[in-house]
């Protein structure tokens, strides 16, 4: 059971100008390499789009792009792909954030009893109102990173659970949790639960991974805070290497059946977004 959709976090404009900064060029200096006026790449970025497909494919060469993805991006296509596998059922609680959505996710038997919340959304009320009626609580709560649209419900899920053990990223400032980093393992609510340590977007940020013991046929979750979303990346506000490390060692390392549940916009699989995501390159040279 999926909770879907959402729009996509970033549009072309967003992407262009987070693939700048990953370059460390200027709209000017791109225009110079990609042989594409500066001004229609300034005025992408306030999205206003009028390139051809030879200037994309200029564009993606020159930044380093998976040209498929800036194209489709372009378009106003970018495929999603179709969600399956998942042993558990995935409730994906959205709050409106800016022009998208800020996602939370609860990880429950569908058959009923507590499950384990990931991130928390921005809005106690909200989440409140979300919570589906088979989920008496959370047993544990694990959090991605320390920002307001993740972490602002954490209050009313303690309310709602009692004593609940709240996970986060080691050196995040989050009252009462518990600091975990890469590698650490652990079982909660009937799932297996292990740590990856993706600095990037910020400092301490982590991405999970869940599985069901005794399901290894089944398709992973990766929870993946601000790390890698369908289409896109997340903003590297604190390193734009390190984020470009984490991305490329998901993109590499995971199976491509791999859910991904990220922090903002629609689910997608590691699998779509090697083929698809202008950033997939980061997994052939990261």
């Amino acid at each position: 059971m999926v909770i879907e959709q959402a729009p996509l976090e970033d549009e072309l404009g967003d992407v262009l100008e987070k693939a700048l900064g990953h370059a460390g060029l200027s709209p000017e200096s791109l225009g110079v390499r990609a042989d594409v006026p500066a001004e229609r790449i300034r005025d992408a970025i306030d999205y206003r789009y009028d390139f051809t497909s030879r200037d994309i494919d200029r564009l993606a060469a020159a930044l380093g792009l998976n040209p498929v993805g800036l194209r489709e991006l372009a378009d106003g296509r970018y495929p999603l792909p179709r969600i399956h596998g998942l042993p558990f059922c995935l409730h994906a609680l959205r709050s409106p954030h800016g022009l998208g959505t800020a996602n939370a996710y609860l990880v429950s038997d569908c058959r009923g009893g507590p499950g384990v919340l990931f991130d928390t959304g921005p809005d106690p009320a909200r989440l409140r109102r979300m919570w589906p009626a088979g989920v008496p609580g959370a047993a544990a709560v694990f959090l991605t990173h320390d920002e307001t649209e993740h972490t602002g419900g954490l209050a009313e899920v303690q309310r709602l659970s009692g004593p609940t053990p709240v996970f986060a990223p080691a050196g995040a400032r989050v009252t009462g949790a518990t600091g975990i980093g890469d590698g650490a393992r652990m079982e909660s609510a009937g799932y297996r639960i292990e740590t990856l340590a993706t600095p990037g977007h910020a400092e301490a940020h982590n991405a999970y991974l869940v599985r069901v013991p005794g399901a290894a046929q089944a398709a992973p979750l990766l929870i993946g805070g601000d790390l890698l979303f369908a289409g896109s990346i997340g903003g590297a506000y604190f390193c734009g290497r390190r984020l470009r490390e984490q991305v490329a060692r998901v993109l590499r390392e995971l199976p491509p059946e791999t859910v991904v549940a990220p922090g903002h916009g629609p689910l997608t699989t590691l699998g779509h977004e090697r083929e698809h995501n202008p950033f997939a390159r980061l997994a052939e040279t990261g």
